[in-house]
């Protein structure tokens, strides 16, 4: 079906060089309109080709109150502008603009994309990056454990998985404040900044292929596009890392869950890739972190009691540059209220509080999710299926022992680990 835009509304892109560098048919709109909307410096840049008596809205601060402009002018029959920036439908206003009125309800003449713009700069092809932004508010420094409120979060996470990430960057969340959270997320070796600042400005200056490190400590001009670049396989394996890759308490005390119950428990846990998950008595770390790269738009929240174990984890996280996890140090259930509600629940320990821990978790597990437990004590399998039983849950139970080879001599033997109970949970539909 072909929608006609509605008369006498434009949604019109433009860049920093102005009227110079929009169309006749643009110049023609803008200059015949009776109201033309815009952010204050955009609006500059057009004031002196504007009609006598044209009616100028400022929507600084006020982009809510755009729509209402336009439907005013069009019942009183006059013709708008609302101007954008670049393509208003590349992280532009045109998207929300349409929720209010409707794809017919303007027309949309597009400028070059900033970004189109900054590639043809940076002398690169474009076609295969991931578009994001901070274009925000300020977001602060990034930290590793940050959770998804941090205002830096959903470009972090999209840079963790993607090698060549374009952004919008803002007044606050700077290109150096990007190099330094590239520096604390683990890629400071390996990524490289592109910056295109004041395009089509007579002070218009172009860096490439910037090392975090050094743009770290400069002052870029604004406003700026960035493309971040890093090597595409720097994160390593995502499933599937050996024990003794993990930083863990020596001699063999650590509280690690051993690859085999680790691989078993995961799969137990049919994690989705947005999945949020709880590790309680995370250890080392082990499972959150292989749930993290399993779950690569979901989270993990975990909780370890012992600090020397919740400083494994950590550095853990850290090595591994896993940045979608997030550790706190306390006793479950301390701080799990303060948690979202989980897709999948890992405990691999509970301090003594272990039904109390299954009676919350069924209660907070989100409909289809999962908790699964490991032990290796009689009495904590009992307590867990008294109280599985008790809480109405669906469950099952595997039994894994597992032998690894050990040298002898020049030959080798087999040599048995401790069984470990797995034990599978859900809520029974009701």
């Amino acid at each position: 079906m072909t929608i006609k835009p509605l008369e006498h509304c434009t949604l019109l892109g433009m860049l920093d060089d102005g009227w110079a560098g929009l169309s006749d048919t643009a110049r023609q709109r803008l200059a015949t309109a009776d109201v033309v909307i815009g952010a204050g410096r955009t609006l500059e840049l057009v004031r002196p080709h504007l009609a006598a008596g044209v009616e100028i809205f400022d929507m600084g601060g006020k982009l809510g109150q755009v729509a209402g402009w336009i439907l005013e002018a069009r019942e009183q029959g006059k013709s708008s502008v609302a101007l954008a920036t670049g393509d208003p439908l590349c992280h532009g206003i045109a998207s929300w603009l349409t929720g209010k009125l409707g794809r017919n309800g303007f027309e949309i003449m597009p400028a070059v994309s900033t970004l189109q713009l900054a590639f043809a700069r940076f002398k690169t092809a474009w076609q295969d990056i991931r578009i994001a932004t901070c274009h925000s508010a300020d977001a602060g420094e990034w930290f590793v454990g940050a959770t998804p409120e941090h205002g830096l979060y959903k470009l972090m996470r999209t840079i963790a998985q993607h090698p060549r990430v374009a952004l919008f960057t803002g007044p606050e969340n700077t290109p150096d404040r990007l190099a330094r959270a590239l520096i604390t997320a683990g890629y400071g070796d390996q990524a490289r900044l592109s910056v295109a600042c004041r395009l089509l400005l007579d002070d218009e200056i172009i860096f490439t292929g910037l090392a975090a490190v050094d743009a770290a400590e400069m002052q870029f001009p604004q406003p700026n596009v960035v493309l971040v670049e890093r090597t595409p396989d720097a994160a390593g394996p995502g499933f599937g890392l050996e024990d003794l890759e993990y930083i863990q308490r020596s001699p063999e005390k650590g509280l690690i869950t051993k690859q085999e119950a680790r691989a078993l428990s995961l799969a137990k846990l049919r994690l989705k890739p947005d999945a949020i998950v709880w590790d309680i008595g995370a250890g080392s770390g082990s499972v959150g972190l292989e749930c993290a790269r399993l779950a690569p738009h979901g989270h993990v929240w975990a909780i370890e009691k012992n600090e020397g174990d919740a400083a494994n984890a950590r550095a853990n996280a850290v090595r591994f540059r896993v940045g979608n996890y997030t550790l706190c140090e306390g006793k479950a259930p301390t701080l799990l209220d303060t948690w979202p509600d989980p897709d999948a629940v890992f405990i691999g320990g509970s301090g003594g509080e272990l039904s109390e821990l299954i009676k919350l978790i069924l209660a907070r597990l989100k409909p289809g999710g999962r908790l699964v437990m490991n032990f290796v004590t009689l009495e904590n399998l009992a307590t867990a299926t008294a109280s599985l039983k008790e809480n109405g849950a669906a469950w099952d139970v595997v039994q894994l022992q597992a032998s690894r080879s050990q040298p002898i001599l020049d030959m080798h033997r087999m040599a048995a680990q401790n069984p470990v109970w797995i034990v599978t949970a859900s809520k029974e539909n009701t």
